[in-house]
């Protein structure tokens, strides 16, 4: 059947293909297109990834033109197609699956058909015209899929970073300002789900913001391992292909494009089979879903109920949470909040465990490392900013609920011990659970402590910080 689709003819190690004359890739990515369809998510999923895959071919052109490798007329094309691809041209061109066999070698060769194909355009040539300019002998020049790749890869890492630590700055901030919301909300810690000692509001929505906050930090540091790159180390690490200046030139080139603090690895070798960095940053994925999971199952608790719950604080409704029980509405924030929390930790296995699976001189598992770390890190931005905007900033507090519970609670007695002896405090608090008295009225019955010490010694002054003397 004659669709009237034009096709063109374009050959390779393997043979003839023919491919539709409106697509920008090449035989290779076709290839590819047939052999992986794990995930679903093609590379243009992460538009960051095709950004810094643009950055390292423009670099590579720029210092093989410097050095006398790339003829004028093929370095500006190759050039004009990266920028065009940089800002956003033809991203829905890069198709192949992140999860492949060949250690991302179809990723890099998705970008150089593209890249290629496009500078032909530019030069005013149809696509396919190889012998003009040619994806492998012109556009992955001085290169291997193994530093290409993962300089690419480790790049893109670092941008998306942007966006995940925008949404962390944003959430610290909204848990900074309730902070100082519930500064006088006068509450029960709690330690194993039982009573502790007093706290308020303010201290424990605090505490969220100060452990979030630490991983900032953090990140940045990744960050800085993840911009040690061993661009020009091609198949291996030796450099074999390129000229001696290459490696140093292209990454000056690079650093300069990326606007990254972009630097050579101290021994390329090495840095080709090494996934230490991505496991790092895997690692501090896994830390902060941890920390936002916790967070979120202390806000489900903090607002269990309404009635027969915690009830110390009312979480913005956003849907109705039955359809069986009329008035009921669910955390489903911080429920979401925990399942992505759930999904990063998996992914931190599968990244830790392709890590290990490297061989000699090189990691044939790392697309699954990248595709996982960017994944997670779309994820968790997605998941900060939801929380934030949808759950923390909505967040109220039942103040007199919470002081009441104080103020029955037995675990005040903690903070009479060392005037009343440990002993005593046990009494006392074995009486109070027994005859429901409160351990004010239990100390004052004894005659364990006038009613002006009591009240000086259970106020909010002295039992929620340390104190200059215990006399």
């Amino acid at each position: 059947m004659n669709t009237g689709m034009t096709t063109r003819l374009e050959h390779d190690l393997l043979g003839d293909e023919s491919l539709p004359n409106s697509a920008w890739y090449g035989i290779q990515t076709l290839r590819a297109l047939r052999n992986f369809n794990i995930t679903g998510v093609p590379i243009h999923h992460f538009p960051d990834l095709i950004n810094t895959l643009a950055m390292v071919k423009e670099a590579a052109a720029e210092a093989n033109f410097e050095l006398g490798e790339l003829p004028p007329a093929k370095y500006k094309a190759i050039k004009q197609a990266c920028q065009r691809i940089r800002e956003g041209e033809l991203h829905d061109q890069f198709v192949v699956d992140l999860i492949q066999g060949g250690a991302g070698t179809s990723t890099n060769m998705n970008a150089n058909e593209v890249i290629a194909n496009l500078a032909l355009s530019i030069m005013g040539y149809e696509k396919g015209q190889y012998q003009y300019l040619h994806p492998n002998n012109d556009v992955n020049r001085s290169q291997s899929t193994n530093d290409a790749y993962p300089t690419a890869a480790r790049l893109s890492i670092v941008l998306s970073t942007r966006a995940l630590l925008h949404s962390l700055r944003s959430i610290h901030k909204s848990l900074e300002a309730k902070a100082e919301e519930f500064a006088d909300v006068l509450k029960m810690g709690r330690t194993q789900l039982q009573d502790a000692v007093p706290m308020t509001l303010g201290q424990e929505f605090k505490a969220f913001s100060v452990t979030l906050g630490e991983d900032i930090q953090r990140i940045g540091e990744v960050c800085n391992l993840l911009c040690e790159v061993n661009l020009g180390g091609t198949a291996i690490g030796t450099g074999l292909n390129t000229h001696k200046d290459y490696s140093r030139i292209a990454i000056e080139h690079l650093a300069r494009i990326s606007e990254l603090p972009v630097v050579p690895a101290s021994n390329l070798v090495e840095a080709t089979s090494d996934m230490g960095a991505f496991v790092s940053m895997s690692s501090i994925q896994k830390r902060l879903a941890i920390k936002l999971s916790k967070i979120c199952n202390d806000l489900r608790l903090l607002s269990s109920g309404p009635r027969a719950g915690f009830n110390e604080i009312n979480l913005p409704a956003m849907q109705p949470g039955s359809s069986i029980m009329p008035g009921k509405v669910n955390p489903v924030i911080p429920e979401a909040v925990n399942q992505t929390a759930f999904q990063v930790m998996g992914s931190d296995l599968t990244v830790s465990m392709a890590a290990e699976a490297g061989q000699l001189q090189l990691n044939a598992m790392e697309p699954v490392i990248v595709y996982n770390i960017l994944n997670s890190m779309k994820m968790l931005t997605s998941a900060i900013y939801m929380l934030d905007h949808r759950c923390i900033r909505g967040i109220t507090a039942n103040k007199e609920h919470c002081q009441q519970q104080v103020k029955d609670s037995i675990g005040m007695i903690t903070a009479l011990v060392p005037y009343i002896g440990y002993d005593n405090a046990s009494r006392i608090a074995r009486n109070a659970l027994l005859t429901r008295s409160t351990v004010g009225e239990l100390i004052l019955k004894e005659n364990l402590l006038d009613e002006a010490t009591l009240n000086r010694l259970l106020s909010p002054s002295a039992m929620l910080h340390p104190m200059d003397s215990l006399v």
